[in-house]
């Protein structure tokens, strides 16, 4: 496993849940749908990109744990 790569994907996640967030929480009046779903779909990539580095069940806890996470330091 690629420690780096797998960094890598983690950081690329939580910036996809912190724009999200932006939306809901930040200075954006409206949220977009055709945005929130690019993200959804980013976010599914990287746990794809995931699972070449490592178990499905260990990429979908990193994809939980980074959403999880976020929700403490977000809005």
């Amino acid at each position: 496993m690629s420690q780096s790569e797998v960094a890598r994907i983690r950081e690329q996640i939580a910036l996809e849940y912190q724009s999200v967030q932006q939306i809901f929480g930040g200075f954006t009046p409206t949220a977009k749908h055709e945005f929130i779903t690019r993200r959804q779909e980013n976010r599914a990539s990287h746990f794809e990109e995931l699972k070449q580095y490592m178990s499905h069940e260990e990429a979908m806890n990193v994809l939980i744990q980074v959403t999880l996470d976020n929700e403490n330091t977000t809005i």
